[in-house]
């Protein structure tokens, strides 16, 4: 299902809106709900045609459905890509897009700072697909360069790293990736595509957790991954047969030569991974997801100011030791922000509460936000409410204490969320459940 309106250049808050649906007849101004499993084929050679990749379509809802469709087509906009795969989850888009890329036998270089989640699937589970990983100090260029072996199929970062808010050298990143041959692979959930666009400054794959800022209501699980078309699978196609050789459960048929670039990618993720493996996008989910991102900009917007009021609050007060936020003189990815964000740092990030990294830090960072009442204690992030979380026991609690510090998270780190509240009560929120810390403060430093 393709919009006119597609062909033609759009603002951004025009494609948020509109992108991927075109009324026509008498049928609903918004994108429908599709909630069927399967669908019903004109003929036996319509059917035969499809199930073999001759013509595009849907087959069945395990594949793909109407109202994903739309929502692939929105984001594929929203990030300048040329097309995208929804699944479930944005674990699930970040497993099938390594799972396409790399086959057994390969390697995966991939940042020390990204959510706890991705690390336990690149160094655990696809460790048992016989993928291996090697993790870089994303900041460390020289250090992407030198793990790169002849087994390397693509380099993985964040956009904007979950929790400290660690601002990525998108471009130099993907000079490295590029001079190897592999394509560079960016999670953007937490810069979204409203405050940076990956695939502008050179990464060649975009994955989202849809659940997160895309969605904005923290109702529904799902994951996009878009293909910017930029990656030339045909350059070097001994390294890539899964694209360049026979695909042998369709014959003779070879998936770059049937869609070329920029949608072979798409083509084999939703015939072989999703197939196969089943994490489909239920419509529902989709069709949610879709009305989250017709507010995108506005809540991004918001959320980003509100976020850099609350940063820069707690970074006087006396019961804060560390605020990690780019917007902030002192941060070292301060000039990272103002070049790769330029509507605005991100919402999520991190404070350092006062006090040693000993037995008694779970006790004082729990002291804290047990009594918070405006913020919500939830292991989500991007949604209308604002949330905190604490890294060290939740979201990184199965990393080691070597790959928290390499990562940036202390046993008193604080992640926060920034909602749609009003700023003041947010702020209110925090110094009432601080004022102890900071008495405690206030008498060490005498």
């Amino acid at each position: 299902m393709t919009s006119p309106c597609s062909a033609i250049r759009q603002g951004f808050a025009t494609a948020q809106v509109q992108a991927g649906y075109q009324p026509t007849g008498v049928i609903s101004a918004v994108p429908p709900i599709h909630q069927t499993a399967a669908y019903e084929f004109a003929s036996l050679a319509e059917a035969a045609d499809l199930f073999a990749l001759r013509r595009p379509g849907i087959i069945y809802g395990r594949n793909a459905n109407p109202t994903q469709q739309i929502l692939e087509e929105r984001v594929a906009l929203l990030e300048g890509g040329v097309s995208a795969v929804a699944v479930a989850s944005g674990q699930a888009a970040v497993a099938v897009t390594v799972l396409a890329l790399v086959h057994r036998g390969g390697h995966v270089v991939a940042a020390d700072q990204l959510y706890g989640g991705t690390i336990d699937l690149l160094q655990e589970t696809l460790d048992d697909f016989g993928i291996s990983v090697t993790f870089v100090d994303q900041d460390d260029i020289a250090a992407w360069r030198d793990a790169i072996t002849p087994r390397t199929r693509l380099l993985f970062a964040e956009s904007v790293a979950n929790p400290i808010a660690q601002v990525l050298d998108i471009h130099a990143v993907a000079d490295v990736a590029h001079a190897a041959g592999v394509p560079l692979v960016i999670d953007n959930t937490v810069g979204t595509p409203y405050l940076v666009r990956p695939g502008e400054h050179g990464a060649d794959f975009v994955v989202h957790s849809a659940t997160k800022f895309l969605s904005g209501h923290g109702s529904s699980l799902g994951g996009v991954v878009v293909d910017q078309g930029s990656f030339d699978f045909g350059a070097e196609p001994a390294r890539w047969p899964q694209f360049t050789a026979p695909y042998t459960r369709f014959g003779d048929l070879v998936l770059w030569e049937r869609f070329g670039r920029g949608q072979a990618f798409a083509a084999l993720v939703k015939s072989k991974y999703v197939h196969d493996l089943g994490p489909s996008l239920s419509p529902f989910n989709a069709w949610q997801i879709l009305q989250g991102i017709e507010t995108l900009d506005l809540r991004v917007s918001r959320q980003s100011t509100t976020a850099r009021l609350v940063a820069e609050h707690l970074a006087g007060h006396p019961a804060v030791a560390r605020v990690h936020h780019p917007s902030l003189d002192d941060n070292p990815w301060r000039d990272a922000a103002v070049r790769y964000l330029p509507n605005g740092a991100p919402s999520v990030f991190s404070f350092d509460i006062v006090g040693a990294e000993d037995d008694g830090a779970f006790e004082r960072v729990a002291a804290v936000v047990d009594e918070l009442r405006v913020f919500r204690l939830v292991a989500n992030i991007g949604d209308a409410r604002s949330m905190v979380a604490h890294p060290a026991s939740m979201t990184h609690s199965h990393l080691t204490a070597e790959q928290r510090a390499a990562a940036g998270i202390s046993l008193n780190t604080v992640r926060v969320s920034a909602g749609l509240e009003d700023p003041a009560d947010l702020i209110a929120d925090l110094d009432r459940v601080l004022a102890p810390l900071r008495k405690d403060a206030l008498v060490g430093a005498r």
